[in-house]
């Protein structure tokens, strides 16, 4: 199967779609006996701790999440305490609670049913204070551990074809999914659950780095096989989604390889299993496989397809966003709000100002550092927001306007749409993410897939913290597909849901809460 055989996309997303009547006649049930260990662990391999003092940068969080990539003219390499910073601000543990006798552990970044498959890996060449090898992060001991020993960053550049910002980068994170570890709880919709719960991880690295004055560009043109590989993956089980180059030289950090490594010395690395049996959702296997990039060559081509959305036709009434200027931010430091952002289980149906709506939105969107440009169009049905009508509304971005589409409270159609829960019906605001899939597909092939999945968990992310960092509460959803759709058109006519975040005031305001 190639990239280009896009009924796969097709196939597995209208198979995933939740329904009124899908949800009451889905009979899964969650065998609490068998859940998997939330970590991955090499019993084998010895752990490198990383510091636990690492730099706290005092970079104001919506400055940080608003920062857009540059490419210094100097070096910037990051040291072990850097890279201890980024992971933990990351994915590392940041909260524990003990409920029934169990504990539970609760990291940087929101993740769906707080079941973290998303694992963490490290290619670097030398640094000053880490050999050049593959590493696993492992959050449990906050250690990393030595998967191979020597160069292979070389191999990592000729797998995206040469992508500058890998070639130039002394350090490339590699993010891969885990499918038993969430379909455990959401089936094989948890494909989707990838993009997202990357994508959250990956909105705190990226204002992380920014905060650290450290470059950074995620990657999706890579040749998956080669990846997987290095990293010793068992595809059946996980693999690898995304790459995020970290770092600068202004040489190339690594020369290509005169072959590819095709005779990689195989790992056969010993790691517990993650529960007593797995149970296998080929839907998820197939729609990844489809998506896969077979060549350098198709990597080279995906960066290709790198260019920018033409502006969409405003049809409605429009208000300019308001956001707050940059001496009325709230300074509250990037790591500070990481620590104290949570995903809010009780909103208070109050209204929230049009600034901080207004800052929501523009923080939040302002672009990515990517290999892809942007995919996702936000979709708002506000509720309670000061000096702004109630009703639907699309949010263009390029040109900071929110279009109108209707007027009216839809407390409970948002609800509804938000799987029938109180939470977007509860928010001040509830922002809804769709995407044109066949223009996307049509443009990227199956590949486009992935790529507006991740999207929607990096801008999701950025919008956990900045609701954050204004002291306001927000949380990720699921939603019924098409229901969603139906409710913005014709506006969103041909389009697909995506995501769907809420906003407002906690009921219960709390400093620290698990997500």
């Amino acid at each position: 199967m190639t990239n280009r055989d896009l009924d796969a996309v097709w196939t597995y997303h209208n198979a995933t779609k939740h329904s009124s009547w899908s949800v009451r006649h889905d009979s899964h049930s969650l065998d609490w006996a068998n859940q998997p260990m939330p970590f991955k662990i090499y019993p084998t391999l010895p752990p490198l701790p990383l510091p636990r003092e690492f730099p706290q940068p005092a970079m104001p969080a919506l400055s940080a999440i608003a920062a857009t990539e540059n490419t210094p003219a100097a070096a910037v390499l990051p040291d072990l305490p850097r890279l201890a910073a980024l992971l933990y601000f990351s994915a590392g543990i940041t909260k524990r609670r003990t409920h029934a006798g169990r504990e539970f552990f609760y990291r940087a970044a929101a993740c769906t049913g707080a079941l973290y498959e998303v694992e963490l890996y490290l290619v670097c060449a030398d640094l000053p204070d880490l050999p050049a090898g593959i590493y696993h992060f492992g959050p449990g001991d906050f250690a990393l551990r030595q998967l191979r020993s020597g160069d292979f960053t070389g191999a990592l550049v000729r797998s995206t074809g040469a992508e500058p910002a890998v070639q130039h980068a002394p350090v490339t994170l590699v993010c891969t999914g885990t499918y038993w570890r969430n379909a455990w709880k959401y089936q094989a919709r948890s494909y989707r659950h990838f993009g997202w719960d990357n994508g959250t991880i990956l909105a705190n690295l990226l204002a992380m780095c920014a905060a650290l004055a450290l470059p950074a560009r995620v990657v999706l043109g890579f040749e998956d096989a080669m990846v997987n590989r290095l990293l010793g993956l068992d595809t059946q089980r996980e693999v690898a989604i995304s790459l995020v180059a970290l770092g600068h030289v202004p040489e190339a950090s690594a020369e290509l390889p005169a072959e590819p490594p095709q005779e990689l010395p195989s790992l056969s690395l010993e790691t517990l299993p993650l529960s007593s049996s797995e149970v296998d959702y080929p839907a998820m296997r197939a729609m990844h496989e489809a998506s896969e990039l077979h060549s350098e060559r198709e990597a080279a081509e995906w960066r290709g397809a790198l260019q920018e959305n033409a502006p969409a036709e405003i049809l409605g009434p429009c208000v300019p966003i308001a956001p707050l200027a940059e001496d009325q931010l709230a300074p509250d430091p990037v790591g500070e709000v990481i620590l104290r952002r949570g995903s809010t289980r009780d909103f208070a149906r109050s209204s929230i100002t049009f600034a901080q709506l207004g800052t929501l939105l523009d923080r939040s969107t302002r672009g990515l550092p990517a290999d892809f440009p942007p995919l996702n169009d936000l979709y708002l049905i506000a509720h309670a927001v000061d000096g702004l009508a109630p009703g639907a509304y699309v949010f263009h971005r390029e040109r900071s306007l929110l279009e109108c589409l209707k007027e009216g409270e839809f407390r409970d159609e948002a609800g509804y749409l938000g799987l029938e829960q109180a939470l977007p019906a509860d928010a001040s605001v509830a922002i809804f993410f769709l995407a044109d899939l066949h223009r996307i597909l049509d443009r990227f092939g199956n590949r486009g897939y992935r790529a507006v999945q991740l999207e929607a968990g990096i801008v999701g992310g950025k919008l956990y913290l900045a609701a954050y960092a204004q002291r306001l509460g927000s949380t990720g959803l699921t939603f019924y597909d098409d229901d969603v759709i139906k409710f913005f058109s014709p506006h969103a006519a041909g389009k697909s849901a995506i995501f769907l975040m809420a906003a407002g005031k906690s009921r219960k305001l709390r400093s620290i809460s698990g997500s």
